[in-house]
């Protein structure tokens, strides 16, 4: 019976609960931003402060100054293989394991390895090498994550073949964005420092159109904003950190089966839009017994507000509990909004003297967070 092979998550797992090695990687939004020279850069750092590294893979693609980065460091010998008449070659993992350096430098991580070799994918032979306890720094672009396989296909109308399952970058070590502005980027392919010559024109009409490289742009620079907030977030947990520190704006917007829902709804649309940001419509059913139990035609109406909050991109949250106040408080600090939108109240006097205002009550219960209150009548 052959073995049963670990998923990626579970041999990265493995590496980290047995201390092994380390994964880095330079992430950049497309050929040419300058990913396997910084890796190379750093390696030379490392090489000059005495650090035992090699370079296991590195596809120059014709550059000089990738090949001068190179001149100082011990290269590996490439596994030769032999397909289709053609001998090609391919990182060697058996030399890399053998020769058990501090760091090692592979780059392409989503590369598909070509058949014959020990592994599938390159991020396989990673995770081997890191198995056996030796650091690596590798490099990867935006695009050839597995999740957004079908969204660069639309941006772009180039289906991507060489993909890695996401979790390798969520679990990387470390994530370093490789970043230079798209007429930046297009000068250098028009100076040949990306292709060759010949190969310039088609590319700046397909691949390297500005409209595509803002797009992927924008996704790198928001993946490693995600990446930065998971880890702050853990960071804040840690120490027990309970005020909002204003980082990202997060929109919470406050629903009921109120007809007026709709508005604060589509007001919280238009706030999340503007800060490009994650915003969530929340909607509190209380458990106190003298509360006022919800009608058929009230949870019909409060299920179509949840359906147009879905439509307009928000997160939709909905949540039990005694006391709204309380229950949307404690939702807004575990989540970290800086903005709340409520309807104005439509209580009479008569009842916020017995039952007391939700709003108020709110307000005291959150801090650092900017209160909202729409008015009904507009």
């Amino acid at each position: 019976m052959s073995e049963k092979r670990l998923t990626p998550e579970e041999a990265l797992d493995i590496c980290k609960q047995q201390g092994r090695g380390t994964l880095k990687i330079f992430l950049g939004y497309a050929p040419g931003v300058g990913k396997t020279y910084a890796m190379l850069n750093e390696g030379n750092r490392r090489f000059k402060r005495g650090q035992d590294i090699v370079v296991g893979y590195v596809e120059n693609h014709g550059r000089q100054d990738t090949d001068d980065q190179v001149a100082d460091l011990q290269v590996l010998p490439r596994r030769k293989i032999e397909y289709n008449g053609v001998e090609l070659e391919e990182l060697d993992v058996e030399a890399v394991i053998k020769r058990h350096p501090e760091f090692v430098l592979v780059d392409e991580l989503a590369h598909n390895n070509v058949p014959g070799a020990k592994n599938k994918k390159r991020y396989e032979d990673v995770l081997e090498i890191l198995k056996q306890g030796i650091n690596v720094i590798s490099t990867l672009n935006i695009q050839h994550l597995e999740s957004l396989n079908d969204v660069v296909f639309q941006i772009t109308g180039i289906k991507v073949n060489e993909t890695i399952p996401d979790v390798i970058l969520q679990k990387a070590d470390e994530v370093v964005v490789v970043d230079i502005p798209p007429d930046s980027l297009q000068n250098r392919l028009r100076r040949g420092n990306i292709y060759k010559m010949e190969k310039v024109p088609q590319a700046l009409k397909n691949f390297f159109r500005k409209g595509n490289l803002n797009a992927l742009r924008e996704i790198v620079l928001r993946q490693a904003a995600e990446e930065v907030d998971e880890t702050l977030d853990s960071y804040m947990k840690k120490e027990g950190i309970k005020d909002n520190w204003h980082t990202v704006e997060r929109i919470m917007v406050c629903i009921s089966s109120s007809p007026n829902a709709k508005k604060l709804i589509r007001r919280g649309a238009r706030i999340a839009n503007r800060y490009k940001c994650e915003w969530y419509a929340v909607t509190v059913k209380s458990t106190r017994p003298l509360y006022n139990s919800r009608s058929e035609a009230d949870r019909k109406l409060l299920e179509s507000h949840i359906q147009l909050a879905k439509q307009l991109g928000a997160e939709t949250v909905e949540l039990t509990g005694r006391s709204v106040s309380e229950t949307l408080a404690a939702f807004a600090n575990q989540k970290h909004i800086t903005q709340i939108m409520l309807g104005q109240t439509t209580r009479t006097k008569v009842e916020t003297l017995y039952r007391g205002s939700t709003i108020n009550k709110l307000i005291k219960l959150v801090s650092n967070v900017e209160i909202h209150l729409i008015p009904i009548n507009q």
